[in-house]
């Protein structure tokens, strides 16, 4: 494996392991303030960030590389509300987004057509990860400005219902 694009991916895994430290302290806040259902979604998210770790994490092995562990940087802990929280969330998805990007550039530059090929799965659930938050900070947004407590509240059953599903994996 190219070492330059085996160094990116292991910078990668960590960055998706902070993703997922990252959701789960947002969980546990949720939870700490009441609103279980957004609890629920970030211990979801947390779920499919781990899965992004470990699908870049597999990749890499497959390739012959070596996937290393490296520290993962404590998250916040704190947010003043649920619009906080998200707006954090979505600055986060824009970060990682522009990781991923960087990673096709690097691929791209040093030919390795085949981590090309297997970061385009990424690029395609950035777009799915950025219009989630995109659409839940939208909507915190309506709520403040009605003064919706009772807003929160449905929003906050709604995010309830989401169940984890993991990923699909192709033979190739």
């Amino acid at each position: 494996m190219n070492p330059k694009v085996e160094k990116a991916l292991n910078e990668q895994i960590n960055a998706e392991l902070y993703s997922a430290y990252l959701y789960l302290s947002m969980s546990s806040w949720f939870d700490s303030v009441g609103l279980r259902g957004f609890a629920n979604w970030e211990r979801v998210q947390a779920m499919e960030e781990r899965d992004h770790a470990l699908k870049i994490f597999d990749y890499v092995l497959a390739r012959g590389g070596r996937a290393v562990m490296q520290q993962i940087e404590a998250p916040e802990t704190e947010w003043k509300d649920a619009k906080d929280a998200f707006e954090t969330q979505m600055a986060h998805e824009l970060k990682v987004t522009s990781l991923i990007n960087n990673l096709v550039n690097l691929s791209m530059t040093e030919k390795d057509h085949a981590t090309v090929n297997f970061l385009q799965w990424f690029v395609n659930e950035q777009v799915e990860e950025e219009e989630n938050a995109r659409t839940i900070l939208d909507q915190l947004n309506m709520i403040s400005q009605e003064k919706g407590v009772g807003l929160l509240y449905m929003l906050d059953k709604e995010l309830g219902t989401r169940v984890y599903t993991p990923p699909v994996t192709s033979s190739s």
